[in-house]
């Protein structure tokens, strides 16, 4: 799978890492990124092999995984991801069965967030011309959602998206633009819905509209 780390471009030179972090092209099946991946499919094993009731043991693996975990943070099984340490995610968080976060790039999750069953976030995108595909081209970006956010089951959230504070994403919609605050969206591709009421500073404790999307 890996192949060289560094390659040139007239009198410079970075590696196929360098290039990612820096919002470039890259090699996807470059030996340094390629070990981020690997690393990932062990830890991320272990963590799905983990008794599902042990969620202290679940809390401190994604704590030593992620770059940045909040309190009261909880993952279902099955979990997947690319790296791990590009993965922030804040307080009172909720990641519900089969969730997959494809971190290449930084993906900032904020409080009080919750996720539906098979969902994706996905930082990382791939040329639209063939021979760049076949030399295993790849380009990232990254994915920010704010807080009191519900994303619902089966969502798709293309590279380089931002969500808002009190965003609502229907289930089975595909994100591929920016979704603003305070905002119910849905479908293929994503649109928005109508606004939505944010009743926070009203009250912590309201529970607002029980709508099921």
């Amino acid at each position: 799978m890996a192949g060289r780390s560094r390659k040139i471009r007239g009198n410079q030179s970075m590696t196929e890492l360098e290039k990612l972090k820096a919002g470039l092209e890259y090699c996807y099946d470059d030996a340094e990124v390629d070990a981020l991946k690997e690393r990932a499919i062990i830890w991320c094993g272990k963590y799905n092999a983990l008794d599902p009731l042990d969620f202290a043991t679940q809390y401190e693996t994604l704590k030593n995984n992620l770059g940045s975990v909040g309190q009261k943070v909880w993952i279902a099984k099955i979990f997947n991801c690319d790296n791990g340490k590009n993965i922030h995610i804040g307080n009172n968080f909720t990641g519900n069965y089969n969730l997959t976060i494809l971190d290449i790039r930084e993906v900032f999750i904020g409080d009080n967030v919750m996720i539906g069953p098979n969902t994706l976030i996905t930082t990382v995108g791939h040329p639209l011309t063939p021979m760049k595909r076949r030399n295993h081209i790849g380009i990232a970006k990254p994915v920010k959602i704010g807080d009191d956010v519900w994303i619902g089951g089966n969502v798709t959230i293309l590279p380089g998206v931002n969500i808002g504070n009190n965003a609502v994403i229907a289930a089975g919609a595909v994100v591929t633009k920016n979704v603003p605050d305070n905002t119910l969206v849905g479908g293929v591709p994503a649109k928005v819905i109508r606004k939505l009421e944010n009743d926070i500073a009203e009250s912590e404790n309201d529970n607002g509209n029980d709508e099921t999307i």
